[in-house]
C-alpha cells in the first residue's frame, strides 16, 4: 500500500498535465507523511535550537555541493599570490572579496592544473590551521599530488605521515601523478617506497575515487541509474535490492550527492534505505540529504528535516552550514540564513566570525534593510561567546556605501553598541569620513554628536574632510560650527578652516568662504593657517573682489601673520587704480610705519607691466619720505634713462 502510495505521487509529480499547484500540494503531503512516519515519535517542531550535542566529522566521507563558481577559486588564489601578506590581511581580504572556505572550494582549485605549488601549499596550510574540518582525503590526495608532481620529495612525504595519521590512504590518481615525476627525476627508491605504501592497501576502498577503480563509485552510479531513469514504485525498489550491494555511509552519501537534481527521490531514497533495514543513517547521511534540501526555493522541508536530524543526535557539518547558507543568500532567502545561522551557533560546530560578517553584510545590502535580522545575529553572535572588531563593522560600512544606504550606519553601530561594541579612534574617523562623503548631513552630523566622546577633535576632522570631498559646503560648514562650540576654538586649530575655505574657493565662491572665515576668527576666535588665508585672498582677487582681500589682510595682521605680498602686488600692478594701491600700503602701515620695501616693489611691479603712468600717479601720492628715498629715485631715474635710450635708439634707426 505504502509503495501504491509513492507511485501514485511520483506518477503526478511527473505526469506534464497534471497542474504544478497540484503537484506542490501533494509533495508537501508526501514530505510531511515521510518526516513524520509511524515508526518513528512524533516529531514537534519547536525552536530547533535546545539541543547542545557535540560531535566529531569526518570529512572524507562528506559529499561535496556543487562546485562554486571558478571566480571564487580564482580570488582565492589570486589572494594567496601575494606571499608577504599577514594573517589580518588574509582575513579582510577574504571578507573584501567575500570568499567562503569551503571543502567544494579547495578541491576546485587544487585540481586547477595550473595552480602554483607555492600558492596551494600556502591555501592549504591557512586551511589547515583555521578550518581543518573541510578538508576531506580527497583535498590531501590532491595537495600531495601538486607537491609529487612539483619534485617537492620531502614536503610530499611529511604530508602522507599526517595523511596516515588521519586514516587517509594515497589514492591512484595521486599515486600515478607522482610516481610519474619521481621515475622522471630518476627516484627509483622513492617510487619503490610508495609502490610498497600503495600495495599494503593504505588506500583503502572507502578512500578510494571512481577514476582509481572503485567499486564504491560504480555502485553510485547503478543506484543512481535506477533511480533517477524511473518513478519510484516496487519495481525501483526490487532492481536496488537485486543490486546486492552494501549501502555504506559513503555510498549513501554518494548516491543522495547524486539525487540533487531531485530532492524528493533523495528524500524517499533517504527514507527507504533505513525502513528496510539495509542502512542505519549517520551524521554523515543526514549532511548529505540536508545539503539537497537546502537548494530547494521553499526550506519548510529543509528545516522540518534538520530538526529531526538533531533530535537523532547527530549536528550540522561545517561544509552543509557554508553549503546551505549560500544558497539562502543566493535565493535572498535572509531570513532562513539568519535562521541557519542561530541553529548552528547552538550546536557543535558554531559558525566562523567570517561567517557573521558576511551575514551582517548581505543583511544591510538587502533590498529592504531589516534591523530585527540584524539585531537576531548581533544577539547570538554575542550569545557565543564572541566579540565585535573593527574589522566586521569595516565590512558591514562597505556595505551599506555599495547600495547606498550609508544613512543607517548609526542604527547599526547602535545595535552594535548595545552588544558591547564601541569602534576604536580609527574606525570612527573612518566612519566619520564615509558619512560626510555618502550620508545626509543631519546622519552624519548626528554621529560625531553622539556617538563619539566630545574630546575626538581627529574624528570632527574627518568629518568636514568628509564633507569637503563631497563638495557638500552646507555639511562641512555645520560641521565645523558645531565642532567649534563642542571642543572649543583653541582647540579646533586650522585644519577644518583649511579644508572648507579650499573646498568654496574650488568650487568657485570665495565670498561665502570670506564671510564665513570672518565669523569664524572675529566672533569664534579661530586661527586659520596662514596658507588658509594666502588660498583665500588669491581666489578672491581672482574674481577682484579687492575690498574682501584687504579685509582678509586686516585679520592676518591681526593675528601676526605677515602680508601676502605674492597676491597683492600682482593683482595691483596688472589691474589695480592708484587708489587700490594707496589702500593697499595704508593697510600694510604697523605702528604708523610706512614698509619702504612694499612700496619699492609695487613701483617695480607697475613699470615692469608698462603701467608707467599709474606708477608716477602713485608716486605722487604717496609721503613725502617715500618719493624722497634713495632707492625709490634711482629706480624711475633709472627706468627713465632707460626708456629715453631706448627712444633715441629708435631715431636713430
Amino acid at each position: 500500500m505504502r509503495n501504491q502510495c509513492l507511485r501514485l505521487l511520483l506518477l503526478r509529480c511527473h505526469s506534464p498535465s497534471q497542474p504544478r499547484i497540484s503537484q506542490v500540494h501533494h509533495l508537501r503531503s508526501f514530505t510531511s507523511s515521510l518526516l513524520h512516519a509511524p515508526a518513528r515519535a512524533p516529531l514537534a517542531i519547536p525552536i530547533p535550537f535546545a539541543l547542545r550535542r557535540r560531535f566529531t566529522s569526518s570529512p572524507e566521507f562528506a559529499v561535496a555541493p556543487p562546485k562554486p563558481p571558478s571566480d571564487q577559486a580564482t580570488l582565492l588564489a589570486e589572494i594567496f599570490a601575494k606571499p608577504e601578506m599577514s594573517v589580518d590581511e588574509i582575513k579582510s581580504d577574504l571578507d573584501d572579496k567575500n570568499v567562503i572556505m569551503s571543502h567544494d572550494l579547495i578541491l576546485n582549485v587544487l585540481k586547477n592544473p595550473d595552480i602554483d605549488p607555492d600558492v596551494a601549499k600556502r591555501i592549504f596550510n591557512w586551511v589547515s590551521g583555521s578550518q581543518s574540518e573541510i578538508l576531506s582525503s580527497n583535498s590531501y590526495n590532491l595537495m600531495i599530488g601538486i607537491l609529487g608532481a612539483n619534485g617537492l620529495v620531502k614536503e610530499t612525504w611529511e604530508l602522507i605521515d599526517i595523511m596516515k595519521k588521519k586514516g587517509y590512504g594515497v589514492k591512484k590518481g595521486a599515486f600515478l601523478r607522482i610516481s610519474e615525476r619521481f621515475m622522471k627525476d630518476g627516484a627509483s627508491d622513492e617510487v619503490e617506497k610508495l609502490k610498497d605504501l600503495y600495495a599494503t592497501g593504505s588506500a583503502s576502498r572507502k578512500d578510494n575515487d571512481v577514476a582509481g577503480g572503485d567499486s564504491g563509485g560504480s555502485d553510485c552510479v547503478r543506484v543512481c541509474e535506477i533511480i533517477g531513469k524511473q518513478v519510484w514504485g516496487d519495481d525501483v525498489e526490487k532492481q536496488l535490492k537485486e543490486l546486492n550491494v552494501e549501502f555504506s555511509s559513503d555510498l549513501v552519501t554518494r548516491v543522495l550527492g547524486t539525487l540533487e537534481v531531485d530532492p524528493n527521490k533523495a528524500l524517499i531514497f533517504f527514507r527507504w534505505i533505513e525502513e528496510c533495514g539495509v542502512f542505519e543513517h549517520d551524521q554523515h547521511s543526514y549532511n548529505a540529504l540536508a545539503r539537497v534540501l537546502g537548494k530547494e526555493d521553499h526550506s519548510q522541508k529543509f528545516w522540518r528535516f534538520v530538526d529531526e536530524m538533531r533530535s537523532e543526535g547527530h549536528e550540522m557539518a561545517r561544509e552543509t552550514y557554508v553549503s546551505v547558507s549560500q544558497q539562502f543568500l543566493k535565493k535572498k532567502m535572509t531570513e532562513d540564513a539568519v535562521n541557519l545561522y542561530e541553529f548552528a551557533a547552538n550546536g557543535g560546530n558554531k559558525p566562523s566570525v567570517e561567517d557573521c560578517t558576511l551575514l551582517l553584510k548581505k543583511i544591510v545590502a538587502s533590498k529592504e534593510l531589516d534591523m530585527d535580522l540584524f539585531l537576531k545575529v548581533v544577539e547570538v553572535f554575542k550569545a557565543n561567546g564572541n566579540s565585535f572588531t573593527d574589522n566586521i563593522l569595516d565590512g558591514v560600512v562597505k556595505s551599506l556605501i555599495s547600495v547606498g544606504r550609508m544613512n543607517e550606519c548609526n542604527r547599526i553601530l547602535a545595535a552594535m553598541k548595545e552588544a558591547g561594541y564601541v569602534p576604536s579612534g580609527a574606525l570612527q574617523r573612518k566612519v566619520a569620513f564615509k558619512l560626510g562623503r555618502f550620508g545626509e548631513t543631519g546622519k552624519a552630523l548626528e554621529f560625531v554628536d553622539k556617538m563619539v566622546p566630545s574630546s575626538d577633535y581627529m574624528t570632527w576632522i574627518s568629518l568636514v574632510k568628509g564633507f569637503c570631498e563631497e563638495q557638500n559646503l552646507e555639511g562641512a560648514s555645520l560641521g565645523v560650527e558645531k565642532m567649534v562650540k563642542k571642543l572649543g576654538a583653541s582647540t579646533c586649530g586650522g585644519r577644518p578652516l583649511a579644508f572648507l575655505v579650499g573646498t568654496y574657493c574650488q568650487k568657485n565662491k570665495p565670498l561665502r568662504a570670506y564671510k564665513l572665515l570672518s565669523k569664524m576668527v572675529n566672533e569664534e576666535g579661530l586661527r586659520p593657517w596662514h596658507s588658509t588665508y594666502r588660498t583665500l585672498t588669491r581666489s578672491l582677487l581672482a574674481r577682484k573682489h579687492f575690498k574682501e582681500a584687504l579685509g582678509v589682510m586686516c585679520m592676518m595682521k591681526n593675528q601676526g601673520y605677515p602680508p601676502d605680498l605674492d597676491s597683492f602686488i600682482p593683482y595691483l600692478a596688472k589691474r589695480g587704480t592708484t587708489e587700490d594701491a594707496l589702500t593697499f600700503t595704508q593697510g600694510m602701515m604697523s605702528k604708523r610705519r610706512p614698509a619702504t620695501h612694499v612700496f619699492l616693489r609695487l613701483f617695480e611691479a607697475y613699470l615692469s607691466a608698462g603701467r608707467q603712468s599709474e606708477a608716477h600717479d602713485f608716486l605722487a601720492k604717496c609721503p613725502s619720505h617715500i618719493k624722497d628715498h634713495a632707492d625709490v629715485l634711482d629706480l624711475f631715474s633709472s627706468k627713465n634713462s632707460g626708456a629715453t635710450e631706448k627712444k633715441a635708439a629708435g631715431v636713430a634707426v
